[in-house]
């Protein structure tokens, strides 16, 4: 099992109300420095979506708002379904300019169906957190005749691998070995690509279409080791060893590479249409 099945089962064994507040504590530190959708992206599922300025979107785990305003500003009405009750509240204040906008603090299985209201549902690096049956059929049945289901993903922002080797590997090696592994885009593709054949497995969707960008973010020294605060596998390491790991991480990386870090990441897009 590689390292992303794992993260992924871990997930998925997680209760309902610790995913709740799984980000609550890093709600202002994900807001700052998670890569945000980029706009080929966005216009791409709305050109294949065919989404007008007056559709109705539900959005699954919108966390601060990062993809909400990028629709809410093409004009949609959305509705924007967050557990985290501080990352709602960041979201709120995000679009508070946008009275087509709700945001609701609650979690996708605890929400209200409201059946076949919206032209789209949309799950923004979030359908994982899901329970993989209910989140097919509820999105189904939330969706109106010929409606789609669209899952955004952004990867981890990440320095190249000849960074990682020659600097960063050590450090795992120290102190969290259960961390070490460079993942290649290539593989988390593939990794992503199983919830496109899940949506369509399911027997509710059909006429799957996907899409993946590669682009490259630079980070401060600090803004990457507070990325990495924001990321599950940290999140799960005991305070004491999270810490001493990104103390290391920070020292690492400022003395090789300065305060600038160039990262990567793949922002991709599973889209498909209600049978």
């Amino acid at each position: 099992m590689n390292q992303f099945q794992q993260q992924l089962q871990q997930i998925q064994s997680q209760s309902l109300e610790s995913k709740k507040n799984w980000y609550s504590q890093v709600a202002i530190a994900y807001d700052k420095s998670r890569p945000r959708y980029p706009s080929q992206v966005i216009d791409e599922i709305i050109k294949k979506a065919q989404l007008k300025p007056n559709s109705f979107i539900l959005e699954i785990g919108c966390g601060p708002g990062i993809a909400t305003t990028q629709l809410a500003e093409r004009g949609f009405s959305i509705v924007s379904i967050e557990p985290s009750a501080e990352s709602a509240d960041l979201a709120k204040a995000r679009c508070q300019n946008y009275s087509q906008v709700e945001i609701l603090n609650t979690t996708f299985e605890e929400w209200k169906l409201q059946p076949e209201t919206f032209d789209a549902v949309v799950a923004t690096t979030s359908f994982h957190w899901l329970d993989r049956n209910l989140a097919t059929s509820k999105s189904a049945a939330a969706l109106k005749a010929n409606g789609f289901l669209i899952l955004l993903w952004n990867t981890p922002p990440q320095p190249s691998k000849e960074i990682y080797d020659s600097f960063l590997k050590e450090i795992y090696q120290t102190y969290a070995p259960n961390l070490i592994g460079y993942e290649e885009l290539s593989r988390y593709q593939e990794h992503l690509d199983q919830f496109g054949e899940q949506l369509i497995n399911s027997g509710d969707f059909e006429n799957l279409s996907t899409g993946q960008f590669v682009k490259e973010l630079s980070y401060s020294v600090d803004e990457y080791i507070m990325l990495l605060s924001t990321l599950s596998p940290y999140m799960r390491l005991e305070e004491t060893q999270r810490n001493n790991l990104l103390t290391a991480l920070k020292e690492s990386l400022q003395h090789h590479v300065g305060d600038s870090l160039n990262t990567h990441y793949l922002s991709t897009f599973h889209l498909v249409q209600k049978r």
